[in-house]
Parts: structure tokens; sequence; C-alpha cells
């Protein structure tokens, strides 16, 4: 009984493995398009946008992982900012009491 549920377990697996597998393999033996992408840098000039663009189109990498580590760090600027103002202006969202009563 041990055997005949082991051989039903390896079936499935590889069932599924082949379902999850073949349309990339599919895909990759197709003939690929020639298509490529690019952020269109013309109208940019110079500056902040003009960079971004061009690392885009440089180097996909990159372009993520500066993404990755930018989107973070104006997340805690902008958070710190929002807390430094509404501090100034008189609302403390440390304490709860107005929230309970």
């Amino acid at each position: 009984m041990q055997k005949m549920s082991r051989l039903w377990m390896w079936i499935t697996c590889s069932a599924l493995t082949l379902t999850v597998f073949m349309p990339t393999v599919a895909m990759a033996a197709a003939k690929r398009a020639d298509v490529v992408i690019v952020a269109d840098t013309r109208f940019l000039g110079d500056g902040l946008l003009y960079w971004w663009a061009e690392m885009y189109n440089e180097s996909h990498l990159a372009f993520a992982i500066m993404t990755m580590l930018i989107i973070p760090v104006l997340g805690c600027i902008l958070g710190f900012t929002a807390d430094f103002f509404m501090n100034m202006i008189g609302i403390d969202l440390k304490k709860r009491e107005l929230a309970e009563h």
C-alpha cells in the first residue's frame, strides 16, 4: 500500500510539474519577435527624468534595483515630513486619547 501511494504521489507531482513548465518550454522553443521596448527620451531634455529613462534603456536590472531602493526611502521621507507638519499644527498621532472619547 505504501508503494502504491508513493507511485501516485510521483505521478501527481510529475503531471503538475509538466503542466506548470510546459508553456515555458513551448514559448522558449517558439521564434521570438524582434521587438525592443525603450523609453522615449526625445522630449525630456536634461535632468532627472532623462537620467531615469536612460537608465531604463541601458540596464533593466540597474533600473529595477534603483527603483527598489528609492521607493522605500522616499516613502520614509514623505512619512516623516507629514508627521512633522501634523505635529506642527497640533495633530498628535502618538496618543489615542481623542480616538477613545
